[in-house]
């Protein structure tokens, strides 16, 4: 137990040890004049008086409840000081900055939940939204799959906050693309066209939605279409030959803006 000195009161570092506080604390609220020793022993060293004490006592209360130096300052040293009213703007105060951890929570927790599972909609929302051809099980193999990837991060970021219906124009938006693609393959269409070029460009801003694509990016996508036996049955299910067409359409778009389709990356 902290001893008093010529009874006179506690010397600073006593006082700090009592109160739980460090003595630099002690020495900066003496400095800024909100709490400062009454008494000195012969030496001159400063004592805390039993009044000090019960200051010191009651800043420390303040503070627990979030105040600043200036706003206990306050109510200790001014008479007319409304107690009450100062403690009601704090809970008000805190009562916001809750209400925005919340929020921040919420936001978190969606994104924590798009980066692990891709798509933050039940499996009966997800068929809901994208048709009962749809299986849920898609989004897990595409973070088996690509989860490391900065587009998958991307996709989470951006898959976090979209609204059921914002998934319901992406998925209706993909599946007229999709028809559309087709409905030129069986009229005809050959890659390098105008037309053709024209719906790779649509494809590139509409999967743009999930993350950013470039035109060397697209390509290499157009590759993985027509080679990987899941994408090509999607694909070639819509259309035969849809999945070697889109490719062969994705490198001529490419091809006239100057990018040889054979040496292009996933950059």
């Amino acid at each position: 137990m902290a001893e008093r000195s010529h009874d006179t009161g506690l010397t600073v570092g006593d006082t700090a040890a009592l109160i739980g506080v460090t003595v630099r604390t002690l020495h900066h609220w003496d400095e800024i004049g909100l709490a400062t020793p009454s008494a000195r022993t012969p030496a001159g060293y400063r004592l805390y008086t039993d009044a000090d004490l019960e200051r010191l006592n009651r800043i420390l209360a303040y503070r627990e409840t979030g105040l600043g130096l200036d706003a206990i300052r306050g109510v200790l040293d001014d008479a007319a000081s409304e107690i009450g009213a100062t403690l009601q703007e704090q809970r008000e105060r805190l009562a916001a900055r809750i209400a925005d951890l919340q929020r921040l929570e919420d936001r978190l927790a969606k994104m924590a939940e798009a980066h692990e599972h891709g798509i933050p909609l039940s499996p009966d929302e997800q068929e809901a939204t994208f048709g009962p051809g749809w299986d849920p099980a898609r989004s897990a193999e595409a973070r088996a799959r690509w989860g490391d990837s900065p587009q998958w991060a991307q996709f989470a970021e951006r898959a976090a906050f979209r609204s059921k219906q914002e998934w319901r124009d992406l998925s209706q938006a993909m599946s007229t693309l999709e028809q559309d693609l087709a409905g030129v393959l069986e009229g005809g269409v050959r890659p390098g066209s105008p037309e053709a070029n024209e719906l790779a460009e649509r494809h590139r801003e509409i999967f743009s939605s999930f993350f950013p694509i470039t035109r060397q990016m697209q390509v290499c996508l157009g590759r993985m279409f027509e080679a990987d036996p899941g994408f090509a049955a999607h694909y070639d299910g819509i259309r035969d030959g849809l999945a070697s067409w889109f490719r062969q359409t994705v490198d001529e778009a490419a091809r006239a803006h100057g990018i040889d389709p054979a040496l292009a990356t996933w950059r």
